[in-house]
């Protein structure tokens, strides 16, 4: 397994817009917007494409530079995490990348936090190659707010990937409050699935409702026996008082029939996990799926407080969201 396989199965990428996260400073963005530093989308280059200050790219570029000094940026998160790496991604960037880069956090209230907000360098100074993808994994327990990209001098970065764990603050959930232990922004996470050919299984786990059917998980048309599966894990230990199922946009390639195990706990790889899910309780059913519709399932079977979740879907197909609504377990 590649570093990056293993970060992006483990973690999410706290630094998604959809989480909240923003671009808030660059001491220049004259070719690129900085937003683009975080877009969800994959990279592109576009032939022929110009503006006004010169040929479009689809990430954060500065100028060249004619002073001393070099570029950076600040990246706000829109939630807490902890830290376990970074993705710098140069793709489309060739004659314009800088060669060096080094990423620094630091927890804050404001929103850009000044050069004594104690700042902690998290890489060293790391060499970046043209249209390329590095990865770097870090060692870093405390949560952060923030993350600062320093390049050397200047030049172009396509995306920005920070991974890591959502810290959820509970301090405001009460015993009986019921709450969606599976969203993003509370920790919520995709562990593993078995296909995810048109959508990442971390869609399901993902804010609101989906935006089209790219933005759910989905997986190829199956060929074979059996069925597709998912395994998440949630923000905390809960008990669950309510499933939805939302397969919104998803009409001729919705499942069929879905069904829910359940856990507390859970070992090991990502693929242990997924080897153990197999036989888990059920917490609901195997039961009828409808085309672009929000099913809310009750009356689930009673297994006290769960951790992890297995969806199934029959035979494959595509769901948008998964809300799995229920109370804090005690020391959850």
């Amino acid at each position: 397994m590649s570093l990056f396989d293993d970060l992006r199965g483990r973690y999410v990428d706290l630094a998604q817009p959809r989480l909240g996260s923003a671009v808030v400073y660059a001491t220049d963005d004259f070719f690129a917007d900085k937003s683009r530093l975080i877009s969800p989308a994959e990279p592109v280059f576009i032939p022929g494409k110009y503006d006004d200050n010169g040929k479009w790219m689809d990430g954060w570029e500065s100028r060249r530079k004619r002073t001393p000094g070099h570029d950076w940026c600040v990246v706000a998160l829109g939630v807490p995490g902890i830290v376990a790496g970074f993705e710098i991604d140069t793709r489309h960037f060739t004659g314009n990348f800088p060669p060096g880069a080094m990423v620094e956090v630091c927890r804050s209230r404001d929103e850009l936090p000044g050069d004594d907000a104690g700042w902690l360098a998290l890489t060293p100074r790391l060499d970046l190659k043209g249209d390329d993808r590095a990865w770097v994994a870090v060692d870093h327990a405390e949560p952060v707010t923030h993350v600062r990209l320093h390049i050397y001098p200047d030049g172009g970065v396509a995306r920005l990937r920070v991974w890591g764990r959502v810290v959820a603050d509970w301090s405001t959930t009460l015993p009986g409050d019921v709450v969606d232990l599976l969203a993003m922004a509370a920790g919520g996470r995709g562990v593993i699935a078995n296909n995810e050919h048109y959508g990442r299984v971390e869609n399901l786990t993902a804010p609101g409702r989906g935006v089209d059917m790219g933005d759910g998980w989905e997986t190829r048309r199956r060929r074979e026996p059996g069925h597709d599966w998912a395994v998440l894990e949630l923000g905390a230990a809960g008990i669950v008082e309510e499933l939805e199922v939302d397969t919104a946009h998803f009409k001729g390639n919705y499942p069929d029939r879905c069904s829910v195990q359940a856990a507390l706990t859970a070992d090991g790889a990502p693929e242990a996990i997924a080897a153990a899910a197999e036989a888990w309780p059920e917490l609901l059913p195997e039961t009828k799926l409808r085309a672009d519709h929000v099913h809310v399932f009750r009356g689930l079977a009673p297994l006290g407080p769960v951790r992890f979740i297995r969806l199934n879907i029959f035979p494959d197909g595509g769901v948008s969201r998964l809300r799995v609504r229920g109370r804090l377990a005690a020391g959850g």
